[in-house]
């Protein structure tokens, strides 16, 4: 068995309502801006004051489509938008241990 089920990511990430807001969010991030002023001015999720950072978690603590991305995601990537009930999601893996 591998270690995997005991590693831990750190990621960020930004919640809005729609998929065009989680996409216009990505273009800017794209385009310069930085993740973190990004999630201060739009994130519906109480993170967003501390720039999406949800600090280190290891898997299962997020619901099903959050945990599968942030694991998958290379450190320092921006993923796609991901849905869950909550909303639209953007996410960087900001480190791994």
């Amino acid at each position: 068995m591998s270690d995997t089920s005991t590693l831990e990511v750190r990621a960020s990430h930004l919640l809005v309502g729609t998929l065009a807001e989680a996409e216009q969010c990505r273009q800017e991030i794209l385009e310069g801006k930085t993740f973190a002023e990004v999630a201060k001015r739009v994130s519906k999720c109480p993170s967003g004051a501390q720039g999406g950072d949800l600090g280190f978690f290891g898997r299962g603590r997020m619901v099903p489509q959050f945990d599968k991305v942030a694991f998958e995601l290379p450190v320092g990537e921006l993923s796609d938008p991901v849905q869950t009930q909550f909303g639209w999601h953007i996410l960087t893996v900001t480190d791994k241990k």
